[in-house]
């Protein structure tokens, strides 16, 4: 999609012809602090998750279930969630799954019971699953100007990026500070200033023509298999792949998925029109995003282990640990979008993300039973903050760009599935892969006295990074063959369809 930028001396148009430039911005803060709250959240509950089980006496056993039951609700509702967005409206959208989210987290905090606390995160990820890509949606029907997109863009690709180790810095405050109650209970404030803004500066829509309807059968296909492939995951995660269930579910959802793909061939009002996969700039993107988050799962979860567990880091400091990595993202992600983007498209930018992400987690397989903070793990910590802060605005960007402002949602909610996917997978086979490497450690290091414990813990997580180094490294060659390369400016202009370089209503 390309359009003309206007002339320095005039203001941009609005996005529906009335509201003033500046609310625009505005509107990209609402969005960001939703969508903070939203990623954050994975991570923050994680840090509090020790102190929850001393106060409510649940097992160990049970104790993926505060995380398996945000992630399947969320994971499985999320293309619904977007095409309710698409179809009631998206401010209408943006501040139900607000409240909601909110609400969810206060019974959370309150829970007595691990049962309460369990439905609570289910009713998080549901409303979570309605409120990210409806936040994404709006962003990308309010700013249509490439350049202010870039700049939007940039911001909200360092949000999603940066989320994780904000949550792990926020948790550990607030678990050391107050109790692990407030790890939920500080949503409810995000969520009630992001509502009285949104109430402002969210642009309310009209739509013209008759409204669509909900693809039913589509929704049940798509919502099963994906409840089934992050559910698979998760199982293998805590029972092994050698469990039925897993393997079990794992098939579940490549066949809910084929027979997803061939209904909505033929559905009058398709869930997912086919057409917003298949091009080939967003279908890269998404594989991109798919494959960052797979990665990107080692950097928080095995440093984290590494820090606290063998470094003896508190919460607190394993927060504080990981800023310089969030500063670096965001910087890299603002001269990516402003400069590099726009210039050398996605095509190079995002190849060359993962080439630098990958470098970074092979920094990590450096390190050994100590380190020094300062010479061993900071420069790969700064290294994944560049390479992170070059794919994510790329990739975000370029998968909502010149979709149908019909079906905005429902391609934004394609954005936050290939993230929870991706997670999935990350979590389930790097899990196993740094199990399996501390077994076999072990039974070569025998018998095991309290320091080959230690460098058996360390093995484990040297053989994580490298496999996410792996990862980063297939994405680079996968997005270096599936981008199109750049068209000049002329023939894209001549080619763009009239529609796209309209400005389009946030609705």
């Amino acid at each position: 999609m390309t359009q003309t930028s206007p002339s320095p001396s005039v203001a941009p148009a609005a996005p529906d012809g009335g509201v003033p430039h500046s609310r625009r911005w505005w509107t990209l803060v609402t969005v960001a602090m939703a969508q903070l709250m939203v990623v954050l959240d994975s991570t923050v509950v994680n840090i509090a998750l020790p102190s929850a089980q001393a106060d409510l006496g649940f097992s160990n056993a049970d104790r993926q279930w505060i995380v398996t039951a945000y992630s399947l609700a969320f994971g499985s509702l999320l293309l619904l969630g977007g095409r309710i967005s698409d179809l009631i409206g998206r401010k209408r959208a943006f501040i139900i799954g607000l409240i909601g989210f909110a609400g969810a987290s206060a019974l959370g905090g309150a829970a007595g019971t691990f049962g309460m606390l369990v439905g609570a995160r289910a009713l998080q990820g549901a409303f979570g699953a309605l409120l990210a890509p409806t936040a994404l949606a709006v962003l990308t029907t309010t700013f249509t100007v490439p350049k202010e997109r870039a700049r939007a863009f940039g911001i909200f690709g360092a949000i999603a990026g940066a989320g994780g180790a904000v949550g792990l810095l926020l948790g550990g405050v607030l678990t050391e500070q107050f109790n692990w109650r407030w790890n939920l209970y500080i949503n409810v404030f995000i969520a009630i200033a992001a509502i009285i803004l949104a109430a402002f500066f969210v642009t309310a829509g009209h739509r013209s023509g008759p409204r669509p309807k909900l693809d039913i059968p589509g929704t049940i296909l798509a919502s099963g298999a994906l409840f089934s492939l992050v559910y698979g995951f998760s199982n293998a995660e805590s029972d092994g792949w050698d469990s039925p269930l897993t393997w079990g579910f794992l098939a579940a959802s490549g066949v809910l998925l084929i027979a997803f793909v061939l209904w909505q061939r033929k559905a009058t009002h398709p869930l997912l029109p086919l057409h917003i996969v298949l091009d080939r700039n967003r279908g890269a993107s998404y594989s991109s995003i798919l494959i960052a988050g797979s990665g990107m799962f080692g950097i928080f979860l095995f440093v984290t282990y590494y820090l606290e567990t063998t470094l003896r880091f508190t919460p607190i400091q394993t927060g504080l640990a990981f800023l310089p990595m969030i500063v670096m993202l965001v910087i890299a992600a603002q001269f990516s979008t402003n400069l590099f983007v726009p210039r050398f498209g996605p095509k190079v930018m995002v190849p060359i993300g993962m080439v630098i992400a990958g470098s970074g987690m092979l920094l990590l397989t450096r390190l050994g039973v100590s380190a020094n903070y300062g010479t061993e793990i900071l420069p790969a910590l700064m290294v994944m903050g560049v390479g992170m802060g070059s794919i994510m605005p790329a990739a975000i960007q370029t998968a909502t760009l010149g979709v149908d402002r019909h079906f905005a949602g429902v391609a934004s909610a394609l954005v936050n599935t290939s993230q929870q996917v991706g997670g999935s997978i990350g979590t389930a086979l790097l899990n196993t892969l740094a199990a399996t490497a501390l077994t076999d450690y072990l039974a070569a290091h025998l018998p095991p006295t309290p320091h080959v414990l230690q460098e058996a813990a360390v093995h484990s997580y040297s053989t994580a990074y490298w496999w996410s180094a792996g990862f980063f490294a297939f994405g680079a060659v996968l997005s270096a063959l599936l981008y199109r390369r750049r068209r000049p400016a002329a023939a894209a202009d001549a080619e763009a369809p009239a529609t796209d370089a309209e400005p389009v209503v946030a609705h």
